[in-house]
């Protein structure tokens, strides 16, 4: 929470309270409902993200009690809540059909739906939940801006990237795998080691993950060795991994590729450039990592402040 809060104070100049939502007390969250319209909030994803063991209630990390208390004491015009979109899919989902049970008996018509960033200009798939609640007017959400079919593309990982880093180089390394895990596309499957794959650079990158800064952090191809490896595996098996060509490797290393620098990550979430954050470089991948990128907040936010100068009350 620390290095949150302190880059949080660094961009907006403003002083961040520190505790707990839990912690609060009832007469004072009360007290806010002379001044708060609109509750905005991201409970820790972790119980509900399908790369953990979604443990949901049963996880101390579940926020949403937290949630819904300060929702019930404060009473806001409106609310808006963000998590992964494994919150409302498969054994969770249970879960979630009870949270907007809870969340409708507080007196909100409340609504969910999963949107892709990308859809609205940020250079990267990263698919989310938003549930929104507002007394008296059911939520519509903001069309997508960007895609195949619109009038405006995809913004492209090339297009806010380079071959040059941007920042400070990230020096970790990548191998190639023992044993690839080979898919049709070269960007699939796990063909190096850790968990970071190549990014193709001519469309949105994939999702920015809280876990990048060693071998987990994507990596730019600037010769384009991902898609030759890729086929040579495809022809003849993924069983004999490359360990030679030694204009480019020494020893199993893909020499020429180079991981991402925070503020390459940072790029890819659609934070402003230059941003500075708190805290040891891994902290700071998992604070971009956990981001809402600014510009699809900023299109479920402006589409929630024109239906509530609408709304009956």
């Amino acid at each position: 929470m620390g290095d949150a809060a302190d880059t949080y104070e660094a961009v907006h100049d403003f002083e961040v309270d520190r505790r707990r939502l839990e912690d609060i007390p009832e007469p004072e969250l009360r007290s806010w409902s002379e001044d708060v319209q609109v509750v905005v909030g991201g409970p820790p994803c972790q119980p509900w993200s399908t790369g953990g063991l979604r443990l949901a209630e049963r996880d101390s990390r579940d926020g949403f009690p937290a949630m819904c208390r300060a929702l019930r004491l404060i009473a806001p015009e409106a609310f808006v809540i963000e998590n992964v979109a494994g919150l409302q899919s498969g054994a969770t989902r249970p879960y979630f059909l009870a949270l907007i049970d809870v969340l409708e008996g507080l007196g909100y018509d409340v609504v969910a739906k999963t949107l892709d960033a990308a859809d609205f200009g940020v250079p990267q798939h990263r698919r989310r939940t938003f549930i929104v609640g507002m007394r008296g007017w059911r939520f519509c959400f903001p069309e997508p801006t960007h895609g195949p079919d619109r009038s405006t593309p995809w913004v492209t990982a090339g297009d806010v990237l380079t071959f040059e880093p941007i920042g400070e180089p990230n020096k970790s390394i990548i191998t190639y795998a023992k044993r690839p895990d080979i898919r049709p596309s070269p960007y699939d499957g796990l063909l190096f080691n850790g968990g970071g794959r190549p990014i193709k650079l001519d469309a949105p990158a994939r999702t920015v993950l809280a876990s990048a800064g060693g071998n987990k952090t994507p990596f730019i191809d600037p010769e384009g060795a991902v898609p030759e490896y890729h086929a040579r595996l495809w022809d003849h098996g993924a069983g004999k991994p490359r360990r030679g060509y030694q204009r480019r490797v020494r020893s199993g290393r893909l020499r020429t590729a180079r991981r991402l620098t925070v503020e390459e990550s940072a790029a890819l979430q659609s934070l402003p450039a230059g941003m500075k954050f708190a805290g040891t470089r891994s902290t700071q991948y998992t604070l971009v990592g956990n981001a809402v990128p600014p510009r699809l907040a900023t299109a479920v936010a402006r589409a929630l402040r024109s239906q509530l100068a609408r709304a009956p009350n």
